[in-house]
Parts: structure tokens; C-alpha cells; sequence
């Protein structure tokens, strides 16, 4: 397993958004210190310090217990999310219809952050349809922007590495024939995090193991080198149409095995607990609850 080399994360203590490095004894708050020069992850990101920033951390004692602190989204206000849909071969295979029969250019749609919680919070099921289902799935971080960005260059385009469950209420996605954007978008129907782990090198993407649990069981399992738009060709795609910039979040696709697949479908309830997880990035963790209307 391609070990973990730093973690920083967004979280909430003490009444006030603050952000810090993860260590084995707790989270080494740096707000303190940078919290008037990067008001958030973001700023850091933009400022390319995102190693400066976690260098500082070095030999501190933590600040907070991980238990202490309420986990935020990474990237709060990111200019853009944009998620890959249908990547991975068994999933493509999944739709019986043709509609999705593998095609030369990726599916995509745009999320809102506020469609997204953190780390160990609730996803939220709305009373207007029981059917929340799962999707584990890499996320991207921009971290130099950059307009036609060739393969070869992609790499050098990205800061940072996360994950998502990117939570989607499946009878409002076939609410239209040619978008799914009303089904992936109810506030905090998914998460991002838990943390930012700087990239720095490609064996950190290119075949790293990816895994969804639901109540300990194995729903989804597959690997990236698998991706049939791998991370260099989304980046390039995407930058081909629009000026990818720091701080942008893309979410590159899940594989087979979510609760829409079941016969009969399994949906996500209250009480359960969801995890993705993937080498060398961690565990997002979310439970489930209902909407208190």
C-alpha cells in the first residue's frame, strides 16, 4: 500500500473554521499562524503553499484530538466540481439500455459544494424520495491552472488528492433524459474528505486500490489503472473546454456495485455507515440520517 506522506484538513473547533495537519496523535492546528495570510485550504492551494503550510506542522504537538473537531469539506468554495460519470468498465456494462454504451468522450455533470458534508457527518436523506445510493469514488485537486493542458503535462496540474462519496438520489437522476443534475445535487446527499494529500508523485494515482463499504460490507472494489478516462485524459479533456484553476475538485468516477444495481435495489437508511477508501489516501466515513423537515 502506497503509505500516506501528509494529511491536512478543513474542520471546524471551538466555534471557528480552522484547518491542519493530521498527525498520529491528533490534528497540529495551524490556523494560529496562517489563518490571516490563507483564510482556508483554498487560499493555501492558490498560493501554491500547500508544502510550506504542512512543513510548518513538523514536530508539533496536536492541538485537537481528531475526535474533537467536526471535519468540513476540504475545499469549501471551489470555483468548480465537476464529476466523471460511468468510468470503469464493469460499471459502463451495468446499463442495459444503450444510452451508455462506452463512447470516445467521458459523461459529466456539475455538482454544488453544498450538495457535499464532511468526514464523519450524516449524509442527509430528503423526505421526497428514499432512494440514496453510494458512490466511492478519487477526487483531484487543481492546484496550477492551465488552459489545453497536454497528458504529459497533467501531473504537473494537480496539488492535492482526496476522496468522495458522491451520494446521488437515483429516481430524480432519470427525472430527464439528457442531464442528471436535479438527482445529484440535494444538500449534503454526499461527502468529500477527509483530509488533502499532497501529490507528488504518479504512482499515487495511477493503480491504487479503491473500495466502498456499507456496514462492513464490500459493495464496490476496483483499481484505477482499470479508469477508462485515467486522470491524465480528464485532465486534459476538461481543460480543453475550460480553464481549469487552483482549487477546482474533479470527481473521476466509481465502479460497479452501487444500491441501484441490487435486484432489488438497496438503498441507504439511518444507521447505516458508509466508507470509501483508497491507498494512500484514508477513509471517508459517513452515517446516514433523515432530513428534519
Amino acid at each position: 500500500m502506497t503509505p500516506i506522506p501528509a494529511r491536512i484538513a478543513a474542520f471546524r473547533a471551538h466555534g471557528a473554521d480552522r484547518y491542519g495537519v493530521i498527525t498520529d496523535k491528533g490534528i497540529a492546528d495551524l490556523t494560529p499562524e496562517y489563518g490571516t495570510r490563507f483564510r482556508g485550504l483554498k487560499e493555501v492551494i492558490e498560493a501554491g503553499a500547500l508544502e510550506e503550510v504542512i512543513a510548518a506542522a513538523e514536530g508539533r504537538a496536536p492541538t485537537f484530538n481528531v475526535d474533537e473537531v467536526d471535519f468540513l469539506i476540504p475545499l469549501a468554495n471551489p470555483e468548480k466540481l465537476i464529476c466523471i460519470g460511468v468510468n470503469f468498465p464493469d460499471r459502463n456494462a451495468e446499463y442495459k439500455d444503450g444510452t451508455t454504451d462506452a463512447k470516445s468522450y467521458p459523461s459529466m455533470f456539475i455538482r454544488f459544494p453544498r450538495s457535499f458534508t464532511g468526514h464523519g457527518q450524516p449524509l442527509i436523506r430528503p423526505p421526497e424520495s428514499p432512494q440514496l445510493d453510494y458512490e466511492g469514488e478519487v477526487v483531484i485537486v487543481i492546484g496550477k491552472a492551465g488552459r489545453r493542458i497536454a497528458r504529459e503535462n497533467a501531473y504537473d496540474h494537480i496539488a492535492a488528492l482526496t476522496l468522495c462519496n458522491e451520494g446521488t438520489i437515483r429516481d430524480w437522476v432519470r427525472h430527464a433524459k439528457f442531464n442528471v443534475t436535479q438527482g445529484k445535487n440535494w444538500d449534503r446527499s454526499g461527502s468529500i474528505g477527509p483530509w488533502l494529500v499532497p501529490f507528488r508523485s504518479a504512482d499515487q494515482l495511477d493503480d491504487i486500490e479503491l473500495t466502498t463499504r456499507v456496514n462492513g460490507e464490500v459493495r464496490q472494489q476496483d483499481r484505477t489503472s482499470r479508469m477508462m478516462y485515467d486522470f491524465r485524459y480528464i485532465v486534459n479533456y476538461v481543460s480543453t473546454f475550460c480553464t481549469l484553476v487552483p482549487g477546482d475538485m474533479i470527481v473521476c468516477g466509481t465502479p460497479t456495485g452501487a444500491g441501484a444495481r441490487f435486484d432489488p435495489p438497496v438503498w441507504l437508511k439511518p444507521g447505516d455507515v458508509i466508507e470509501v477508501e483508497a491507498e494512500g489516501i484514508g477513509t471517508l466515513r459517513n452515517g446516514v440520517e433523515d432530513e428534519v423537515c
